[in-house]
């Protein structure tokens, strides 16, 4: 009787072994493929962006979102997916591209657009913690620079402001305040919300 007990634990610390680590290799899978994704993404957006650079050299003129902060802004299609820009992180070593839409299965693509506009300095910007995505946000400190190009190829510059860590229901704190910039991540149990706030610098290149 006794051995068959010890029969069973051992089956079961067995199979809770096997299971964690099929949890594990699943996770590394999901976060190379998201990884592959958003460069493959972010290489044929700035295609895009310097073919649209070369074909308007020597032409100045005032960017449309600056006649009309109200438009939408620009998108270009990839694989059946809309993106808005590409996003800049040089303190972590990031380029990603930006969905237009944000879902979960376009969570692990790559970051997207949450809410808001960055015409209107309100733009919201959600990304998977993985580590190639948002999973290092906390690093971030106040002067940090943060770029953002839109697909019209306006280029907007911010810096870090401050972060903070807001209730997994805290939809509406997400959103408002005075910041030109959010960008935020789920803890990895998904209690909390890791949250960098951004300022615009006013000159666009």
């Amino acid at each position: 009787m006794k051995k068959s007990k010890g029969m069973f634990w051992l089956f079961l610390g067995l199979l809770l072994i096997v299971a964690a680590l099929s949890l594990i290799a699943y996770n590394l899978y999901d976060e190379n493929h998201a990884k592959r994704s958003s460069e493959q993404a972010v290489d044929r957006l700035n295609e895009y962006l310097n073919e649209a650079s070369d074909l308007s050299s020597g032409v100045e003129k005032i960017p449309d979102y600056i006649l009309n902060p109200e438009m939408e802004m620009p998108t270009k299609t990839i694989n059946g997916v809309d993106y808005i820009g590409v996003l800049q992180i040089p303190k972590l070593e990031l380029e990603l591209p930006v969905i237009r839409q944000w879902s979960y299965p376009h969570l692990k693509i790559a970051p997207c657009q949450y809410s808001g506009s960055v015409y209107l300095d309100t733009l919201v910007i959600a990304g998977h913690n993985y580590v190639s995505h948002f999973g290092n946000l906390k690093k971030l400190r106040e002067g940090d620079v943060v770029l953002f190009t839109d697909m019209d190829g306006n280029t907007f510059r911010y810096t870090v402001v401050c972060w903070e860590t807001l209730d997994s229901a805290a939809v509406e704190e997400m959103k408002n305040g005075d910041w030109d910039l959010t960008l935020f991540t789920c803890t990895i149990r998904g209690r909390n919300r890791v949250t960098v706030r951004c300022e615009r610098e006013k000159a666009v290149g």
